[in-house]
């Protein structure tokens, strides 16, 4: 397979054509793909002057390490190496700003993507006739082999509530595999949100008009070698990357999220305070505990969903603890003492209790952010 890839690296110097395409394939424990993939995009690519782009998480399997051999002798090549960061969107999206091809394309690195459509998607885009061409799974003549029924559903069921949502005009807004101009990629670029595995879905949603778009079905394959990535914080980063694309512009969803758990916090206080009262125990002593227990809570929660792209761990999980709960500590001093201006000015009291939250939840917010899970 690699002298396949040797023989097309030689004929593309010969040429010295411009490049045209070139193909984002984002990575994580993919080295046992990187060969056959390669093969099998020279194979078809025939017609273009292109590249690869190959962006990895620093995959534990060493993926990097291998691309970066492999381009010393291939020019066509090309490793974008990620330390401390992960997920296919941002990845896609920063191997997309790492080249100057004027059309780009996305594949996956698993080889389910029918590569022998490239050529249709990138053409289709080249002449004009649309800014996004994509793959599909769910038009006539594209499907999914060996899916079970209810991954099926699950895969079903999210692609409608993309449509719904966010009105996409495409019948698989969740398809990783497209292609589009790179002045498409320009309109988009300000509103991109980089959230999840759902780039496709990220980029029509951040134009400011509907894109022409072209599809194409084909039959998405079983993975040959590797693990599937598909688990519960890809359907998490999902509903993450909805709720970005409807509300983001009134209300950003990462304070979306803190104030989720906060709400869910108000519940456990209630829970813990109440359970020490039948416990006995005093209401001032049964207050302490109750919010020793929300602050604790709020903190782990918000740790593993509001900050789960900064996720504290080992010691300094225990030290961003003590920190959260300073942050609160001030964040109640701040509730209490706006909440008395407040009622001090108006005498509503529900104004004034509801003034004091707002305060302390932005407080505690900004503060922890800064201080708890600084980036």
């Amino acid at each position: 397979m690699l002298q396949d890839i040797s023989a097309f690296t030689q004929a593309q110097n010969a040429g010295q054509r411009p490049l045209q395409v070139a193909i984002i394939v984002p990575t994580f424990n993919e080295a046992d793909n990187i060969a056959p993939l390669l093969a099998r995009l020279s194979a078809v690519l025939t017609d273009f002057q292109w590249e690869v782009i190959f962006v990895d998480d620093n995959s534990p399997d060493h993926t990097a390490d291998l691309v970066r051999q492999l381009a010393l002798t291939h020019p066509h090549i090309r490793i974008v190496h990620r330390v401390g960061r992960r997920g296919l969107s941002s990845a896609v999206i920063e191997g997309m700003l790492a080249t100057a091809a004027p059309i780009l394309a996305v594949i996956d690195g698993d080889m389910q993507h029918d590569e022998a459509l490239l050529p249709d998607l990138i053409r289709a885009v080249a002449d004009g006739q649309a800014e996004i061409a994509a793959g599909t799974r769910y038009a006539a003549g594209g499907g999914t082999q060996g899916w079970d029924a209810t991954r099926l559903r699950l895969s079903r069921a999210a692609t409608r509530l993309g449509q719904l949502a966010l009105r996409v005009p495409l019948s698989d807004p969740m398809s990783g595999f497209f292609a589009l101009s790179r002045d498409t990629l320009g309109a988009a670029l300000p509103r991109l949100s980089g959230i999840g595995f759902k780039i496709l879905l990220d980029i029509v949603a951040s134009l400011p008009q509907a894109p022409r778009v072209a599809e194409f079905p084909y039959q998405f394959r079983n993975r040959i070698a590797g693990e599937s990535k598909a688990d519960s914080q890809i359907a998490l980063e999902y509903l993450t990357l909805l709720a970005d694309k409807t509300l983001g512009r009134v209300l950003p969803v990462r304070l979306l999220s803190f104030l989720i758990v906060g709400g869910l916090g108000v519940g456990v206080h209630l829970a813990v305070l109440g359970l020490c009262l039948m416990l006995g125990i005093s209401f001032v002593d049964g207050q302490w505990a109750a919010v020793a227990t929300a602050i604790a809570f709020n903190f782990f929660l918000n740790n593993s969903l509001t900050y789960r792209d900064r996720r504290l761990r080992g010691w300094r999980m225990w030290r961003g603890l003590a920190s959260f709960y300073a942050v609160s500590a001030l964040g109640a001093v701040a509730n209490i003492g706006i909440g008395n201006w407040v009622h001090d000015m108006d005498r509503s009291w529900w104004l004034a209790a509801l003034a004091g939250i707002v305060v302390g939840a932005v407080w505690n917010f900004a503060a922890s952010s800064f201080l708890t899970w600084r980036k």
